[in-house]
């Protein structure tokens, strides 16, 4: 068995739905992403202008790395309905998965290393990694309408996590045909009209940047369109028919959500101090937009 079969191998035994190996070479079209950001739709997020040379070139990131292993983490639980207000996006339910999906590749990484490799460095949503051109490449799935990577039978409820290595690993070449066909049901569903045109997001329209990226007040004509959600939004997967037809809950446990927001009312985060913050959510995704920035949310959410 070679190295990189022995890779996916392992990485089906942990728990991954799919692993592929491609190599850090240049993205294709990576003037896409410099028209991206020069027509505003990265808003606040100032750290993408910051990082565009490194996610137009992959082999900036970590210049000893000859192969980069691309696995996919699910973290759909089998719910098919978001539930009442207030409503959280499904990867933030649990422990923060930067974290926990990080630790799930070290034992691929311990792998490499056991094989000779000095540099094997695991990404999870972190760094400058252009996660879904890698997994493209690496012939994981498609980049649908929506923005997302869909995997053929599985759908997009998953996070996509890399890892760096100098070692040279036998690369997948195959190319996942593009399925979203005449399909636009993400873009009719958007409730803030953030998908502008298939592929391209305005970010500073998606909820899901509202909630978590964007620091000052929230626009009122886009608040009132939020229906109850209050950090990130599933909408645009939660629409489509290869979610509604193949997504199937992941390994139990490796992204448990929590029982947080049940029976909570518009003013459990004014109710609460810094300490009581820290102590529920300083280890979820909700610690990035902070005790202030979900006071905000949840006023926006409720009017």
């Amino acid at each position: 068995m070679t190295l990189a079969a022995a890779v996916k191998q392992r990485a089906g035994e942990l728990g991954f739905l799919a692993c592929g190996i491609t190599d850090p070479s240049p993205i294709p079209e990576p003037e896409r992403l410099d028209w991206w950001l020069t027509s505003g739709y990265a808003g606040v997020m100032r750290y993408l202008h910051r990082q565009a040379r490194k996610r137009k070139d992959p082999r900036l990131i970590i210049p000893e790395a000859k192969s980069v292993v691309v696995v996919l983490d699910n973290y759909y639980n089998g719910e098919t309905d978001p539930g009442p207000p207030p409503r959280v996006a499904r990867y933030a339910r649990g422990e923060d998965y930067h974290r926990v999906t990080r630790e799930r590749m070290e034992p691929l990484a311990d792998l490499l290393r056991s094989h000779g490799a000095a540099v094997a460095h695991t990404f999870a949503d972190s760094g400058p990694v252009p996660e879904r051109a890698l997994a493209l490449r690496a012939g994981l799935g498609w980049i649908g309408k929506n923005t997302m990577l869909i995997r053929p039978g599985a759908g997009s409820f998953f996070f996509i996590g890399t890892i760096f290595t100098d070692l040279a690993l036998a690369q997948d070449h195959a190319t996942v045909t593009d399925h979203c066909g005449s399909c636009t049901r993400c873009l009719e569903a958007c409730p803030t009209d953030a998908l502008v045109a298939p592929g391209v997001l305005d970010a500073t329209r998606c909820i899901s940047y509202l909630t978590i990226e964007q620091k000052g007040p929230i626009p009122e004509p886009l608040a009132a369109r939020f229906d109850g959600w209050v950090f990130g939004c599933d909408i645009c997967n939660e629409v489509c028919p290869w979610n509604q037809r193949f997504a199937e809950a992941g390994p139990e446990g490796a992204h448990r959500p929590r029982d947080t927001f049940v029976g909570a009312g518009p003013d459990l985060f004014e109710r609460m101090d810094q300490d009581e913050f820290d102590r529920r959510f300083g280890d979820t995704p909700l610690e990035r937009a902070g005790l202030q920035g979900m006071r905000r949310n949840f006023r926006a959410a409720f009017g």
